[in-house]
């Protein structure tokens, strides 16, 4: 694997909370007015209806990532009701979970409390997303997370925008002006995004930095399928490849029990059946 084992900024310990806040904010504005991940929703729909689950728990969350739009895209499949989503993140952005649970409406619920991607509690059972954070974990972490998975028979999706080709990077070193753009839309309204985006321009700066960064840190095609070797059974199976049609492409890996729409359309029947 020839994947390069950088950091990010706001990832590091050291980094002040309320920034990694406010830089979470900012990609989720950017991912949601871009539609980044816009492309990878029937792909989703698809995975979440084979493998039967009820709830999507996504996985290092930050700001809601592109869950906001994502979550008003997402139909139903098989006339079953649309999974619950549950975002949850070792650094709980307590801000946004306070906007998303006042939000009227919303398919979105925030678990409050930190949740460690490599240490998924038994009772966060559900489908598992990860949207633009893979690349943060080295590939023993990495392989772990997708094993524990595996074992537990539970789907995963991993969705990575970052990729390390010249399309990718030309659309990181136009984040910072993005951001500029987008700052006064992001909701709620905040004095100090201004000021960590226009006064001391630390936002645009962390987001083009760490853009370039994880497209230098990305799991190719080829490094996801070294991921997942010696995973392979009868009841569970792997997708590999990559989605365009938004201004990135998309590599995705999949991964769904097999059999679990099945067992899911006998508990909706019984349930339909009068007493």
């Amino acid at each position: 694997m020839r994947r390069n084992a950088w950091f990010e900024i706001h990832d590091h310990p050291l980094f002040p909370g309320f920034l990694r806040d406010l830089v979470t904010d900012a990609l989720e504005a950017m991912w949601n007015a871009l539609d980044t991940y816009g492309p990878v929703t029937r792909r989703l729909e698809r995975a979440l209806a084979e493998s039967g689950a009820t709830r999507v728990v996504d996985l290092c969350s930050g700001g809601g990532g592109p869950w906001l739009r994502l979550s008003r895209d997402l139909t139903c499949v098989d006339a079953a009701p649309a999974p619950a989503i549950l975002l949850t993140d070792k650094y709980p952005n307590r801000r946004a979970i306070e906007q998303i649970q006042k939000t009227e409406g919303t398919a979105l619920r925030f678990y409050s409390e930190p949740v460690d991607a490599t240490h998924i509690p038994a009772d966060l059972a559900g489908f598992r997303t990860m949207f633009s954070t893979f690349h943060h974990f080295g590939p023993g972490t990495a392989k772990a997370i997708l094993q524990d998975a595996f074992d537990q028979r539970q789907g995963i999706a991993i969705f990575e925008a970052a990729k390390c080709d010249v399309r990718t990077l030309a659309v990181v070193f136009a984040v910072p002006f993005i951001a500029l753009r987008l700052a006064p839309r992001i909701r709620p309204f905040r004095w100090s995004q201004i000021f960590w985006t226009y006064c001391v321009p630390m936002i645009p700066f962390t987001l083009w930095l760490d853009g370039i960064l994880s497209c230098l840190r990305s799991y190719s095609q080829a490094d996801l399928e070294e991921l997942i070797s010696g995973m392979a059974s009868d009841d569970y199976i792997w997708e590999i490849g990559e989605e365009d049609g938004g201004p990135i492409p998309i590599t995705y890996l999949v991964g769904c029990p097999v059999g679990g729409a099945e067992h899911r359309r006998e508990e909706l029947a019984e349930m339909q059946r009068p007493a």
